[in-house]
């Protein structure tokens, strides 16, 4: 389920934004802002459906408990069809899928409007039933890795049903080094609602409830940081400054977030046996540490050609010697302020998306038409944006906050990615639709790419493309280089909580260092920024996800220099990646685009198209 939200643009938002009392309606000069349906899930919480589907889980899971519990080694052993182990993987994933549906009404219920708080008593309590059932079905995972090897491969060749599922049976395998005791894993798994969660829940609930004052105005959290692209270097340095001002104030809560869940996590990983503090991320992302190691290094090595080089760049334009911190995604002289509405952004995309393949901007459309979006800022709502898939036999729901500026569209058209992807996926089942992180950001960032290209395009002012060029280099610099910076900052803290608590300071001090080695000389990271750490969903919900997004950019950045050579083939190999869902490791999706993530030259082919940008812009700035 990926509610985390793109930290690809630096959070860029427009100031403009709908009535705060508004569900959907037309915010000003942006036209008519979609919500979401959520009746394609559940028409309400205390429908008939609901209630009925809750008690179904309940019963199902014990059923299923009472019926394989103590048995799946035998029926992998000796029996096949609707006795054998793919009967049994076939139930189970019929409950994930039930679960899955009910989980998402609550959690996209609760996103809505986090404040309210009927949605935190509805997703509180789902949650906690959930863990409960899902209590009854842990032993399926840990009895079926107990079965041995030969057993299992004999299974899967004999038993039609369980072949179907060889890629999830195999990949479940993958888990089995770092499995504990059943009840220990039962403990685990009931402790999370009172530990792990709980935290996770009090971030949501702090970060939604806090307001910034800019103006005299309180503000929420999306306006203010949208006014760090302010045209006026004014506006950008007051809601700096009133971003400092309120995370300082709730510092330490957000301290012991941090804190409680690294503690949390480094007792986990110490039970399981996880060497490396990011081992337990590679493993779920399916990917090894060596290739994460050589894309840090990669990026790192990167620095001065990419963002230092850049940002001097733009502190010339600016007329700066040194740009402040709350200047670095300021727009330049020649960004157009028009807002763009609604429609307009839907139709840039779904042009894009149909100039690439016609069937992407068909699915694309689907979101509009059916109203698979929720677009206005509103008060309470989840920050940020995200695409989440639900389950197969539904279909996903995008989340997004817009407010008419050019990367709102970009968020758009990566997010629609996220969805395109989830769509194809689908068909995949339950239990192998979803794709690992680091495969996840491919075709939203690709979605992106296409949508950036086709604008540029239709752009012949030498001003209006050095603006979309130094965004677009902006984006990227925030999707590589920002995020690899997010990654060894958590590699840092996580590191420095096993020899103890970490103070505000403590963690202030990390940030800034990896800030500092990031961006470079041309940005001053002056008083305030040290807490600036704080508001990073990522590092409260998924610990270490951010590399996804580095990982995701430089791999569409090669697979993007392969459509570009390519004569012809690409589109449907380029489906046929997208329609695999979870079936298949990284090294099998490249392998037709002749890609290669274990070859250290991947990441700096990737990195590549970035300094060609740079070098663009330079090109434009001489001429």
């Amino acid at each position: 389920m990926n509610f985390a939200s793109p930290l690809v643009a630096g959070f860029g938002r427009s100031a403009a934004h709908p009535d705060p009392g508004q569900a959907g309606g037309a915010a000003a000069g942006l036209g008519e802002l979609p919500a979401w349906r959520l009746e394609d899930l559940y028409t309400a919480a205390d429908s008939e459906t609901f209630r009925a589907d809750m008690a179904k889980a309940e019963a199902d899971a014990l059923a299923f408990e009472a019926k394989w519990k103590g048995r799946l080694a035998q029926a992998a052993a000796e029996k096949t069809g609707g006795d054998g182990i793919g009967a049994a993987v076939r139930e189970f994933e019929a409950l994930e899928e039930l679960m899955g549906r009910i989980a998402s009404f609550a959690g996209l219920t609760y996103f809505s409007d986090t404040s309210n708080p009927a949605n935190g008593k509805l997703y509180g309590d789902v949650q906690s039933k959930l863990t409960d059932i899902s209590a009854h079905l842990l032993f399926f995972s840990l009895e079926l890795n107990r079965i041995e090897d030969a057993v299992i491969d004999a299974a899967l060749e004999a038993d039609g049903l369980a072949s179907h599922y060889k890629p999830w049976i195999l990949d479940l395998r993958k888990d089995k080094p770092y499995q504990l005791e059943d009840r220990l894993e039962q403990l685990f798994l009931e402790k999370s609602m009172t530990g792990a969660n709980a935290f996770n829940r009090l971030f949501d609930e702090t970060i939604a409830s806090l307001t910034f004052s800019v103006d005299g105005e309180a503000l929420p959290l999306e306006v203010t940081l949208n006014l760090l692209q302010d045209p006026s270097s004014e506006k950008r340095k007051k809601a700096a400054l009133a971003l400092a001002e309120t995370f300082k104030a709730n510092i330490r809560t957000f301290t012991l977030i941090t804190n409680t869940l690294a503690k949390d996590k480094e007792i986990s990983d110490r039970w399981r046996g996880f060497k490396d503090i990011a081992d337990s991320r590679h493993l779920a992302n399916r990917v090894e540490r060596e290739v994460v190691d050589a894309l840090a290094a990669a990026v790192k090595a990167a620095h001065p050609r990419l963002s230092h080089r850049y940002y001097a760049m733009k502190a010339k334009w600016l007329g700066m010697e040194e740009m402040e911190f709350w200047d670095r995604n300021a727009p330049l002289p020649e960004t157009p302020n028009a807002l763009i509405p609604w429609d307009a952004a839907k139709d840039a995309v779904l042009s894009a998306y149909h100039g690439f393949a016609p069937e992407m901007a068909a699915i694309a459309r689907r979101f509009f038409d059916e109203r698979w979006i929720d677009a206005p800022v509103r008060p309470g709502k989840a920050p940020g944006a995200f695409a989440h898939p639900t389950v197969p036999s539904v279909h996903p729901y995008v989340l997004v906050n817009y407010m008419g500026k050019p990367r709102d569209v970009m968020t758009l058209a990566h997010e629609l990615g996220h969805g395109v992807h989830q769509v194809l996926a689908g068909a995949q089942g339950a239990l192998m639709a979803s794709t690992p992180l680091t495969l996840a950001e491919t075709a939203s960032v690709f979605g992106e790419m296409l949508t950036f290209r086709a604008l540029l395009e239709r752009t012949t002012d030498r001003r209006e493309r050095k603006a979309m060029l130094a965004q677009k280099v902006e984006d990227m610099i925030n999707t590589a280089v920002r995020q690899i910076a997010f990654y060894e900052f958590e590699r840092k803290v996580h590191t420095a909580r096993k020899e103890g608590e970490l103070t505000a300071d403590d963690l202030g001090a990390m940030w800034l260092s990896v800030q500092a080695e990031s961006l470079g000389p041309a940005i001053r990271l002056s008083e305030g920024y040290e807490s600036y750490w704080a508001y990073i969903p990522h590092f409260i919900h998924s610990p270490f996800y951010v590399y996804a997004y580095a990982f995701g950019d430089c791999l569409v950045n090669s697979l993007y220099a392969v459509y570009q050579n390519a004569e012809s083939g690409f589109q449907e190999k380029y489906f046929e990646m997208l329609k695999a869902g979870g079936t298949k490791h990284h090294s099998e999706l490249l392998a037709p685009f002749g890609l290669n993530a274990a070859d250290p030259s991947f990441w700096a082919q990737g990195l590549s198209m970035v300094e060609g940008l740079i070098d663009e812009l330079e090109a434009l700035d001489r001429a």
